[in-house]
């Protein structure tokens, strides 16, 4: 990790630091740039240097020295942490984002490694003991790599934006926890005996289950690379290529996985019970039958919410607006009590993961947020304008002390404690203002 330096701009520092890890800009261009002397330059290089090998000394005194099998096992098993606590754990990392046979049998070829006969796994491990390769060639491929990705995007970039805003409601079609193959059993397959009806089913209900299926996973797909982009172009960020499980970018060399998400609903339901309100559902049912809104049947808890907090919001009279206002009102605080203390969402979220997606990875959190309406929240992925800058400005002032990053949390599916590291940034819109 670079220490911080004083006694000189902090943008000079900065573009010096990005030299140290990336070799680029060229010490003399800074010269140039801020009029200068380049000794001067020359001698911030060499202390941030000095600097940079007496944090580093003194960090690895407790280090561990894995052997490549070692630190594969611990990648497997989910011990970021162990691995980050390894001399070689970050090398390791940022060699995994390149493994792919096409990458890693390119860098070894572009350094002379003999790989005759070699499985990729046998050159993944060839080039991490490599001496020949070290950390500042690797960076310099992942970058040069990463750039030939990012120009075929950017061609088409404001093409694909504009096609995100085509899509007019995000509906996962009744499809349970976003799986379709659960909602296709669980609704059809194993409540409809008879023949004709399941084909009807098929031609209507389903039909509609699978287009919203599909055109939501598409969505968030490319909207998910759009906003990727942002932290990879990032002049902090130092990208992986491709799509790698576990690691899409590293910050100060230290790896995330980036999780775009919305303000859980789940949480929000423990929150509001926890704050006094009690249980959404019910308190809108109450206010229904006190003002006379007729209340649907036979719908589940969130497609009833929805349709009677729309109900409310139409409605006139002074209850309704009064309603409105004040579970609003408590879910902004909710939203802003937990913005002010994030440690507690970000182990929530770790925690209530999916058990077929669990893992323990470092994770950068983004959470988007509608204040005016928190089901409308889904609209600011496509808003990349509004997203880069407030990342922008979060990257720009992240500190280098990641320590505060630390996050424990239990997973109660193996009864096992994890540690990893976690960045959480909320963006919130206001359709208001």
């Amino acid at each position: 990790m670079v220490p911080k330096i004083i006694n000189m701009n902090s943008k000079i520092e900065s573009e010096i630091i990005d030299f140290l890890v990336h070799g680029k800009p060229k010490l003399n261009e800074i010269a140039i740039k801020y009029n200068i002397s380049e000794i001067l330059i020359q001698r911030k290089y060499i202390e941030i240097q000095k600097n940079s090998a007496k944090k580093y000394k003194k960090g690895n005194n407790n280090m561990t020295n894995k052997s490549f099998e070692e630190l594969l096992k611990l990648f497997n098993n989910n011990k970021f942490d162990e691995i980050e606590n390894d001399k070689q754990g970050i090398r390791f990392l940022k060699l995994r984002s390149i493994s792919r046979k096409d990458t890693i049998v390119e860098i070894a070829i572009q350094n002379k490694l003999n790989i005759d006969s070699l499985t990729a796994n046998k050159i993944f491990m060839l080039v991490f003991n490599s001496t020949i390769i070290t950390d500042k060639i690797i960076n310099t491929y992942i970058l040069s790599k990463y750039k030939i990705e990012r120009d075929e995007r950017k061609e088409d970039e404001n093409i694909l934006i504009n096609e995100m805003y085509k899509l007019e409601i995000f509906n996962w079609g009744g499809s349970n926890g976003n799986s379709l193959e659960k909602n296709i059993v669980n609704n059809y397959i194993k409540k409809i005996k008879s023949y004709q009806k399941i084909n009807d089913e098929i031609e209507g209900a389903l039909l509609s289950s699978l287009r919203g299926y599909t055109l939501n996973s598409w969505y968030n797909h490319w909207t998910s690379i759009l906003i990727e982009d942002i932290f990879k172009d990032h002049k902090k960020i130092l990208p992986t290529v491709g799509l790698i499980k576990k690691i899409d970018f590293f910050i100060h060399d230290i790896p995330f996985d980036l999780k775009v998400t919305y303000f859980p609903e789940a949480f929000m339901k423990n929150k509001l019970k926890e704050y006094g309100y009690g249980v959404e559902i019910t308190q809108i049912k109450k206010i229904c039958r006190e003002i006379e809104i007729s209340i649907p049947k036979n719908l589940k808890d969130d497609e009833l919410k929805n349709i009677l907090l729309k109900k409310l919001k139409e409605d006139q009279t002074n209850e309704a607006k009064e309603f409105i206002c004040t579970l609003n009102n408590l879910k902004k605080e909710i939203i802003s009590d937990s913005m002010e203390n994030p440690n507690e969402l970000k182990v929530w979220l770790y925690e209530n993961q999916g058990e077929m997606r669990f893992d323990a990875s470092n994770r950068f959190f983004l959470i988007l947020i509608n204040e005016t309406n928190l089901s409308e929240s889904w609209k600011l992925k496509r808003n990349i304008k509004f997203l880069k800058e407030k990342i922008n400005y979060h990257l720009n002032s992240l500190d280098t002390d990641l320590n505060s990053l630390n996050t424990d949390f239990y997973w109660d599916n193996d009864g096992e404690n994890y540690n990893c590291k976690s960045d959480i940034l909320f963006i919130k819109f206001n359709e208001n203002n």
